[in-house]
Parts: C-alpha cells; structure tokens; sequence
C-alpha cells in the first residue's frame, strides 16, 4: 500500500473476524528498537479513557478486543505483533491507531525496513505497507483500522511525531496526569536508557508552539476524497524467517518396545508428594519461562509486566515478623535498568490457596516495593470473585496486584506457541513440548480445574426431588464452577484448535457478575439446567451447551444461518452433504419465523430425504437450521471418567470434532458495490 490509501478487510479475506499486526524494522547496529502502543478512538478522535490506551505495561483488553503480543525475532530485525479480535471491538469505538515510538533520542531515521503487515486469522498475509519519509520522528502512526458500516477498513498513514509517546498520547485525549498513566509517564521520562525517554515532551513535529499533529492525521475521508488503495496486494509477503512450530504427527520412534521410556527433561516418576509436586512445577514452569521469552510474556503481560529481560528463582527467603517466608517462586524482569518483581505461589492438585499465606506475601510485597503476588493452581478464578480474600491496607502508596493464573491456562498458551503460531527457535518449541508434556503427566498434579464441589451432589439430589428453594447457597457454588468449567473448556478446545474460543455472556455490559450468577443460581433451581454458549472463531455460530440435571442429558448445539441467497431445497441439501460424516443420531431442527416452529429429525432419517426439513406451508419463512447431539451426563462432581466434569468436556471435543468442523464458515458481509461507492 501506499501511504494515504485504503481497502476493505473484506476484499482481502473472508477470515478477518480477528487479525494480527505485525509492526517490523531493522537496525543496522543490532540495538535499535521500538515500543508499539494503540489507541481506541471514538467518533470524536479521542480515547472514551485511559484504558483505551494499550502499550507495554497495559497490553491486554478485559474484553479481548486488543492484545499486545510482545516482540519476536526475525533474521535480520524484529517484529512486534498485535492480536486484534475485531468482533469485540466497544461499539462505541470508530478508530483503532496501531502507533510505535522510539526512546532516548533515538529517531525511526536510524531503523531501516520500517513496515506494517496485516495477517487475517488464518495467519495469511494481507497487506504491507512501507514508512519510508519518518526520520526525524520519535513516533509513528503506522496505520488505523476504522469502521465503516459493518464493516472494517484499513489505512497506510505513515504520520510521525518529534514529540514521543507522550505528545501523541495526550492529542488523542490520554489524561498524563492521572494514576492510571503516570507509571508509563515515569518510564517515558527515564533518562537511564529507558525505552519510552521522548514522551517527555508535547510539542508536535509541524509547529513546536501548538498542538496541530490531529489535522494533520484527519479522520477517514469520505468517499468523494478518499484515495482508495488497491483492492488485492500486488504480492503476499512473507516474514524473513520462518517460525518453528512442532508436526501434528508424531514421529515413527527408534524404541524396539512399548517398555522403552523417552528420556524427559522433567521427570515426574519420582515425585512422592504433593509438596513434591508444587517445588518441581513451579521450578520447572519457572525455568522454561526465562529461556521462552515468547511464553513468559504471554504469561505475565497481562499483569502488567513489561517485556525485558526475565530471570527467576524458587525458595526464595523473604524477612516476615518473626521468621522469614519463602513463597515458591520470584519472577524479576529488568527493562532499562528498572526492575519489576512478582512473588509466586504455587499449589497443584486439589489443594487450595491459604489466605493467610497469600496475605503474608502480599505484605511482604508492599513493604520491599513489589508490583505483583501470582498465584498458580488448578483452579479458575471469576471476574468479581476472587480466590482468597486479602486485606490492602489503603494508607501504603505503593499498589500491590493480586494475579491468578490457572495450570490449564498454562498449557494453553505453551500449545498454541508450539502447535500454531510457533516460536523463534527449534530449542524453544522443544521446552515448551517438554513443560506441556510434564503438565499433562498423570502424576504432576498439574490437570486444571477437576472438581465440582461438595454442593455437586446436594444439588442434584435437591433438583431430583424438588427440594432445591432458590437463594439456596449451594446452588450459587455450583453455578460458579461450571462457570469455571466452561472456561477451562474454552482454554482446552482453543489450544487444540488453535482458534479463540470464549465464553458468551448474555448479560447486558456492565452487569455485577455476582448478581448474574446469582440469577443464574436461582434459574437452576427452577428448570434445573445449567447452560453456556461458545463463540469460536470460522464458526457459523455459537456452540450452546445444556446440562440437564432433571434428565441426567447433554445437549451440545449450533444454530447454523439460512444462506441469503438460493432456495431452500438447495439449503436443506448441501447442509445434509455436509454432514456426510457426522453421527446419525444429529438431531436436525428447521428454524422458522413462525411460532409453530419447523420440522425436526435425526440426520439418519433426513439423509435419504433432505426435502423433509422444509415446511409443509411454503409461506413459512425459514431462517436457519439447529444441530444438536445428546449424551448421557457424568454424575461424579470429578474428573474421573464417570464424571461430569469429563462428560462436558468430552461432550463438547465430540460435537465440534464431528459437526461443526464439516460446516460452512460464516460468509463475510460484504456491501454492494453500489453501496460501496457511498460510504467512505
């Protein structure tokens, strides 16, 4: 592209639901370098606040609209890359900046090859734009990403800035002043070789006496003056150097027999206990994490971690009252020659957080100047409900955050690097297989959320014989861990497919999400239905999930759209082709604008007729078709193979394996070229 034009996402592919940025540059010398930071505008051209400002120490989005995904190496430079899920983008949001800066006097003119790709969520490349005219400038708006109608544009803007970070931070409407932004202003100003030094100043590169760097990056133009770029790249480039990511298919081994043990770098046949366990996960997690930058900044970016150097330590001694601690892990990464530290705290198996002890470390924490107190378990924390309760005393300056991460998360993020978007080297993606292999050992403790709760089984029985009253405490456990369940089963499905698969929250935004489980509570205790819907991206829809525990019944299910076009025979038929391979016993219902509703049947009994899902009324309108499986309900509180925790998961693996894999993906919106032509 060139700098002033702009196309259609949609021209480029149909798979652009969720992007990536890449934002590259080489240096000649080998140290330069530069920080991305984005910008979310409303229709004014400013930020609704600072929390829609994201750079290194504010890289991830609550709602997953935006996260920065650190720096990677390439042959001869490196790139920094941001995963944007344009779906969850506020609606209130008109104008996404992707901008970088430079730090310590430094100038984009020192940095050759300064570029911006563009990547749908299939990972192909889209387009590339060159910055060729920054350098004098300490910052650069590479390009925005904008809305028009339903649908997203790209433009190549190429504007820089003499003022830093700083100066273009505070024209989209970034408050300096406030908590949230004064840590970042800190680390601008460090005159220590600091990498955000230049946002210190505010004037703009046009007139140093006024603020006029707005106009000179306007608004998207409207149509009758907006100069549109080609509709498909001359050519798709690719990255310099290959990412390394493991093959799917496991090799032929070199053992003569099945009694032959692949030699491991983390053993775990030797652990006897579960103080065993939580001394070599955390070890381990915590060693792979200083070699993996890629993994480590996954982990730890979203707690407000800047990206740097990491180095870290187990058993460590910490002076406490009377006698020392020794929280299981120290993360420290140094970035410009300041330090930031998380104290660890690590439990495997079933066993749960002590208040006390995270209380100890959160003291502990505050007193030497510590940002952050991770805790790791097998457990999944909630928005709104933490794990253990901590005091803060509210008269210390210094904020401690209180952080968790769960094993399944882990794993995660170790299977999408090494199975889908791959890591610098072949040694990395080896210690990453390495760490997820010990993760999903049997015998390390390390399983992810695997217990229902002692209210699991006074629930079912309250519901079997209609003695569960609503406001019943154990109701409210029991809607709070399947939703812990949904989302470790949202984690598993994502790492297998290398997709993002999320939870879909039907509550209306800004919801207290105890008053919605609560709701949710007293809904079980009525139809005695605990419920949930994925959202996974190349899907047609969402995949709902129904646990009946009147029945003992799961219900897995996707409401697939009726096409826009063609009749409804062709519908019925290429859905039924579709589904060649999937289980005969596929309930198929047919979706209608009426309330009499359509007809319904099992795929085994539709194959020979697809005809039978069209309405006997030709006036009826139909409006999709619903694909459901049953199965039989786990009825164990566990994860043992009778259990419901392995039933939902296995239930879940099943239908998307078997149906929703062999549908159609959504078709992108596309607007009329008529259309086209008035909406800029």
């Amino acid at each position: 592209m060139i700098k002033g034009s702009n196309v259609a996402l949609a021209d480029l592919s149909d798979d652009v639901g969720s992007v990536i940025v890449s934002l590259g540059w080489v240096s000649p010398t080998g140290e330069g370098d530069a920080d991305v930071s984005v910008l979310l505008l409303d229709a004014n051209g400013k930020v609704r606040s600072d929390d829609d400002f994201y750079f290194y120490n504010h890289p991830v989005a609550a709602d997953g609209s935006v996260q920065l995904l650190g720096k990677t190496p390439t042959a001869d430079g490196s790139e920094d890359r941001i995963s944007f899920d344009l779906t969850a983008v506020p609606s209130g949001t008109d104008r996404i900046v992707v901008a970088a800066s430079r730090y310590d006097g430094a100038r984009f003119g020192e940095l050759e090859d300064v570029r911006i790709t563009l990547a749908d969520a299939a990972g192909e490349s889209l387009l590339r734009f060159a910055v060729d005219d920054a350098d004098s400038m300490t910052a650069v708006i590479f390009g925005e990403l904008y809305r028009r109608g339903e649908e997203w544009k790209f433009r190549a803007v190429g504007q820089g800035y003499e003022t830093g970070l700083a100066g273009l931070a505070t024209d989209f409407g970034v408050d300096i002043e406030d908590d949230a932004a004064a840590e970042a202003e800190a680390a601008l100003e460090s005159t220590e070789g600091d990498e955000q030094a230049d946002a210190t100043e505010s004037a703009p590169a046009e007139e140093p006496a006024t603020r006029t760097v707005l106009e000179a990056i306007p608004a998207p133009r409207r149509p009758e003056g907006e100069a549109v770029g080609p509709k498909k790249p001359a050519a798709r480039p690719r990255t310099a150097k290959k990412k390394i990511t493991l093959p799917k298919a496991v090799r032929n081994t070199l053992a003569e027999n099945d009694s032959w043990r692949q030699a491991r770098l983390f053993p775990v046949s030797v652990l006897k206990s579960d103080r065993d366990r939580e001394m070599r996960a955390t070890s381990v997690l915590l060693s792979v994490m200083a070699q993996v930058p890629e993994f480590s900044r996954r982990l730890t970016a979203g707690f407000g971690a800047p990206a740097g150097r990491m180095e870290t330590f187990t058993e460590v001694s910490l002076p406490h009252g009377d006698s020392p601690r020794r929280p299981d892990g120290v993360i420290r990464v140094e970035r410009a020659g300041k330090l930031w530290t998380a104290l660890v705290e690590t439990k495997t198996n079933g066993n749960a957080l002590k208040a006390d002890q995270v209380q100890a470390y959160m003291d502990i924490a505050a007193r030497r100047g510590y940002e952050a107190v991770i805790t790791l378990t097998n457990d999944v924390a909630l928005e709104g409900s933490p794990l253990v309760d901590v005091k803060i005393d509210k008269r210390r300056k210094h904020k401690v955050a209180l952080c968790h991460l769960s094993w399944a998360e882990v794993a995660y993020q170790a299977q999408m690097l090494i199975r889908h978007e791959g890591v610098s080297n072949a040694a990395h993606a080896w210690l990453l297989q390495e760490l997820l292999h010990y993760l999903q050992h049997e015998n390390s403790g390390c399983h992810g959320f695997q217990n229902m709760g002692p209210a699991w089984v006074p629930v079912r029985n309250g519901i079997d014989d209609e003695t569960l009253c609503q406001g019943d405490a154990r109701a409210l456990e029991v809607v709070e861990n399947w939703e812990r369940l949904i989302r470790q089963v949202c984690l598993r499905l994502g790492g297998e497919l290398g997709q993002k698969v999320l939870p879909v929250q039907r509550a209306r935004r800004g919801a207290d999400p105890k008053e919605r489980r609560n709701r949710l509570a007293d809904q079980l205790c009525l139809d005695g239905r605990l419920q949930a819907e994925l959202r996974i991206d190349g899907t047609p829809g969402v995949l709902a999930i129904s646990a009946d525990l009147r029945t003992g019944k799961l219900r897995t299910g996707i409401d697939v759209p009726a096409p826009e076009q063609g009749y409804p025979l062709s519908w019925a038929k290429r859905l039924v082709r579709r589904l060649a391979e999937a289980p005969a016993d596929l309930h198929v219902e047919t979706l209608v604008d009426s309330d009499s509703g359509g007809p319904r049947g099992t795929l085994e009994r539709l194959r020979p007729e697809p005809a039978d899902l069209l309405p006997k009324d030709n006036g009826t309108r139909i409006t999709g078709f619903r694909l459901s499986l049953l199965k039989n309900m786990g009825s164990g509180r566990g994860n043992a193979e009778s259990g419901f925790i392995r039933s939902v998961d296995d239930a879940v693996h099943r239908f998307y394996t078997t149906v929703v894999v062999h549908l159609d993906a959504p078709a992108a919106r596309r607007t009329p070229s008529k259309e086209r032509t008035t909406t800029g």
